[in-house]
């Protein structure tokens, strides 16, 4: 069977498509138009329909960006005045997660892979 290689792209509808991709260089590091990104796992995952995990219930999905240092990053992020929201019952055993928003109000979720699902 033919299969997919990975994440070709992720697609965002706005209102100021220049200005919400310069936010994701700046506070992110994602170079757009085409961000090359580092190997490692990449989770693709259905949730039930009236989850409240996303935050809006209108929501049909939620990026999840993987991080090294998931403290370093929420300073970082913070100090630029970004809104960082983290709590204990997201993490897990597959690691440890903060939530912020983008300029547009999507939710983004920042993750930091348990030792050895990041691949060491």
């Amino acid at each position: 069977m033919e299969k997919v290689l990975g994440l070709g792209g992720v697609f965002i509808r706005a209102r100021d498509p220049r200005a919400l991709g310069a936010w994701y260089t700046e506070m992110l590091g994602v170079d757009m138009p085409v961000w090359g990104q580092e190997a490692g796992p990449t989770v693709v995952a259905p949730f039930p329909y009236d989850t409240d995990y996303f935050g809006l219930h209108d929501q049909q999905f939620m990026l999840n960006f993987r991080v090294s240092n998931l403290a370093r990053m929420i300073e970082e992020l913070q100090a630029k005045g970004v809104e960082v929201i983290t709590k204990e019952e997201w993490n897990s055993e597959v690691g440890t997660f903060a939530r912020i928003h983008d300029p547009e109000g999507n939710p983004i979720e920042l993750w930091q892979p348990a030792d050895g699902l990041d691949g060491s």
